[in-house]
């Protein structure tokens, strides 16, 4: 009994050892509050960048058509049957080259006949100014009458008439023999003829279309201008920013829808703007011309057009994708020294080749911009800032 009473504590004092230790072992695996915080995940990954600094001009885009500076409907100016057609159909003519011939046997008579009535006019004239020469000598004698002088006098004057009348006649019927060659009035590009040979065609006053022609070098571009876009040109124009688009010295630059957007081939300046904006739409028509030395334009056809929207300064540049839409705002995320992520409200300004955009107010160049990363990023967070580049993309074209 004894024994038992004293192996007894033995087994608890074991037992007491055995749940010190376990107590000790919880106690090394539980970590402490430093250790806690040690253990806190590292912050977010993000790339930063400088915004690009780069010299630029900004451009306004407008959308257009290409027009001719010259059309012209050729119709016929003599009635008649028509006797030939000398050109073929959309080919390129010159100005003066024969087009239609309108039967000219008719006219060619007229003249003969204004002709021959002009040669009559021109023998009664002479034999007029015989008789009064005559008279003139008898009156100077005192041996004729004064009023048979007088009567002399006014048949020449009157034979002068006739002659000068029979003139004019003759010149009329010889214009209307000129008219029965249709001749180009431009040069350019002739459509279809309207009229087959052997058709009658009529002259004024309702005359028969004959064709067209429109003139293909230089072009017009035609388009339409805000209100807003005007104004802002005007404005710019007051403070001597940029030239006015009425002096003819604006510079402009086109191109085909099919052509490289990053590409403006077609170079010209502003000839015209309109006198007064359209109440209904509130835009005014603007014109450039720009020269089609190979005639690959065909008028018509649509284009884009940009001119200057301000000189040649540095412009803070971002990308698209750096910007952040806060309701009305534009905000871009910072990472200050600290690495902290500090938002900043921008302006921007209007879009550039490669996917950048200008900022024209709330930053001045020395930020550093995340520009990758930006779902990771929290105002007033700690980020881990990773260097970047801002470039253009290659693939990504001015909006």
């Amino acid at each position: 009994m004894l024994g038992v009473l004293i192996s007894w504590p033995r087994c608890l004092m074991r037992g007491a050892g055995g749940l010190m230790a376990a107590l000790l072992l919880l106690s090394a695996c539980t970590p402490s509050e430093g250790q806690q915080e040690q253990a806190a995940p590292p912050p977010p990954a993000v790339t930063v960048a400088p915004p690009l600094m780069q010299r630029i001009t900004e451009w306004d885009e407008f959308t257009g058509r290409f027009e001719a500076t010259q059309s012209v409907d050729v119709r016929a100016r003599v009635s008649g049957y028509l006797e030939k057609v000398n050109f073929a159909d959309g080919a390129m003519v010159k100005e003066g080259d024969v087009l239609f011939v309108i039967d000219p046997r008719p006219y060619q008579t007229a003249v003969d006949r204004a002709r021959a009535d002009l040669n009559a006019a021109k023998a009664r004239l002479d034999w007029a100014t015989s008789q009064l020469d005559r008279a003139q000598a008898l009156v100077d004698s005192s041996t004729f009458s004064a009023a048979t002088f007088d009567e002399r006098l006014q048949e020449k004057r009157s034979a002068e008439a006739t002659a000068q009348q029979a003139e004019a006649a003759l010149k009329a019927e010889q214009l209307n023999l000129d008219f029965t060659q249709v001749r180009a009035p431009i040069s350019g590009r002739v459509s279809s003829r309207r009229v087959d040979v052997g058709n009658l065609v009529t002259g004024d006053p309702n005359a028969t279309l004959l064709t067209t022609i429109v003139a293909l070098n230089p072009l017009y571009f035609l388009f339409d201008m805000s209100e807003a876009d005007f104004l802002a040109y005007q404005r710019a124009v007051e403070r001597g920013a940029l030239p006015s688009t009425r002096d003819n010295e604006t510079i402009v630059e086109a191109r085909l829808p099919d052509e490289d957007e990053s590409e403006w081939t077609h170079k010209g300046t502003m000839n015209f703007v309109d006198n007064r904006i359209d109440p209904g739409s509130g835009t005014i028509r603007a014109r450039a011309i720009l020269p089609n030395e190979d005639l690959f334009i065909t008028p018509g056809q649509f284009g884009r057009l940009r001119i200057p929207g301000s000189n040649e300064y540095e412009a803070i540049l971002i990308p698209d994708s750096a910007i952040v839409v806060d309701q009305s705002n534009r905000v871009v995320m910072t990472v200050d020294a600290e690495n902290t992520v500090v938002p900043k409200v921008i302006r921007p300004g209007p879009s550039q080749p490669g996917g950048l955009r200008i900022v024209r107010e709330g930053l001045t160049g020395d930020e550093s911009i995340i520009i990758n990363g930006l779902i990771r990023a929290r105002p007033g967070a700690k980020v881990d800032p990773q260097p970047g580049v801002i470039e253009p993309e290659p693939n990504l074209t001015q909006n």
